[in-house]
């Protein structure tokens, strides 16, 4: 049988923070010593790690990225270290990898970290470089923002099958910016907030359906969680407080489907979910976990890079039928005190989005979660939470179930 991995603690960075000087190297340093000091694990006990990036290379011109968390301590030296690219998934990929390695039994604690600088360009160049992450000589090739070009259509997708009204892409903004003025760690937090999150001249049409307020900002950032096997979290529970706790990642999911959306799109026409495989994703994990639906868990961390993707998780997720996620909004299931919270850090949408961490940053807000860590944003009586994060337009999708 495999091993049951556990999560042990992390950190993040203020995603409100630019990098600055050092870039990339600044913020691992700044990152990796409060995560193990959160974590209660000392540098010399971590016996592999696992980097998730998305684009080092073109911001910064930076790769080999787990060499570079390395040098971070001289405990390190030696340290099996790697780096993975999935883009907005990217993170997720390198917690699935230090899992394989522990339920494998070829390590008992691992080290993963996210972590992305986009602020160090302009606005325009950084829209022009994330362009890496669709297919960059197929897709939206004339669109000086690609992204929003992208999710605008799937936002048209949602309105021709089902109908789809502002109103509710806009409250889930709302919803977003109101969490994350409770997170201390969140980017948007001492923003002013716009009298309304709908249609008005402050808040003009980007693309399509998509207006200003929808569409996520660019980020720095990064995050880190230490997970360990049963062996080693027995013993770090053995040596801690009484009360501690060391939850399990209990479930997890993995799908991919084609990079194009145009192929995504029409990959299964009879399905009546946009995207099938991203209910597959939830559902390898729900299963995995041993819950019976998306209604057994207490929280959900999703990816709301824009308000539709999370319009989308809410069908997808389980919590309406396809097409119905404005069920949820207005009967106020997805807000921090409703039946099914969803992105009670504020999501992307309001805490940040620095691409290559935010797989890990939803673990560990899972974490907090199930650990009554949260603090201000804290949701009573949590003790399981699920998460799913993709990457490009839903082509990398996982998902993780966090239980104490």
């Amino acid at each position: 049988m495999t091993r049951t991995v556990h999560v042990l603690g992390g950190f993040q960075t203020d995603f409100a923070r630019k990098a600055g000087a050092g870039g990339i190297y600044a913020l691992l340093r700044d990152l990796v010593p409060q995560a193990l000091a959160e974590a209660d694990v000392d540098a010399c006990e971590i016996e592999t790690a696992h980097v998730g990036n998305l684009a080092g290379e073109l911001y910064e011109n930076q790769a080999h990225l787990g060499a570079m968390l390395v040098s971070i301590d001289p405990a390190f030296h030696g340290l099996p270290a790697s780096r993975h690219e999935a883009a907005c998934a990217s993170g997720s990929m390198a917690l699935l990898a230090a899992m394989a390695e522990i339920e494998a039994g070829r390590y008992d604690v691992a080290l993963v970290c996210g972590v992305e600088v986009m602020r160090n360009v302009p606005a325009a160049r950084a829209a022009e470089l994330l362009r890496c992450a669709a297919w960059a000589d197929r897709e939206v090739v004339d669109e000086d923002f690609p992204w929003p070009t992208q999710f605008a259509e799937i936002a048209d997708e949602y309105d021709g099958r089902y109908g789809l009204r502002h109103e509710h892409l806009a409250r889930i903004v709302e919803i977003n910016f109101e969490n994350a003025s409770r997170n201390p760690n969140a980017q948007t937090r001492e923003w002013d907030r716009p009298v309304s999150f709908g249609a008005h001249d402050a808040n003009p049409v980007v693309r399509g359906l998509l207006r200003k307020n929808d569409c996520g900002r660019i980020t720095d950032g990064a995050a880190a969680v230490v997970v360990a096997s049963d062996e080693f979290a027995a013993e770090w529970c053995a040596r801690g407080p009484t009360d501690r706790v060391a939850p399990a990642i209990s479930g997890w999911g993995h799908r991919t489907a084609p990079l194009a959306l145009s192929d995504k799109l029409r990959a299964r026409p009879d399905d009546p979910l946009v995207f099938p495989h991203v209910r597959d994703a939830v559902q390898d994990a729900l299963r995995r976990a041993d819950l019976p639906d998306v209604w057994a868990v207490d929280a959900l961390e999703v990816h709301d890079c824009f308000s539709i993707s999370e319009y989308a998780a809410i069908d997808h997720a389980g919590l309406t039928p396809p097409g119905m996620g404005w069920q949820a909004i207005e009967d106020g299931v997805i807000e921090a005190t409703g039946r099914l919270p969803i992105n009670p850090s504020g999501g992307l949408l309001g805490l940040g989005h620095p691409v290559g961490a935010t797989g890990v940053r939803m673990v560990l807000d899972a974490w907090k979660q199930v650990t009554d860590g949260a603090g201000d944003y804290q949701v009573d009586g949590a003790r399981t939470v699920l998460t799913l994060n993709i990457g490009g337009s839903f082509s990398t999708v996982a998902s993780f179930v966090v239980a104490a």
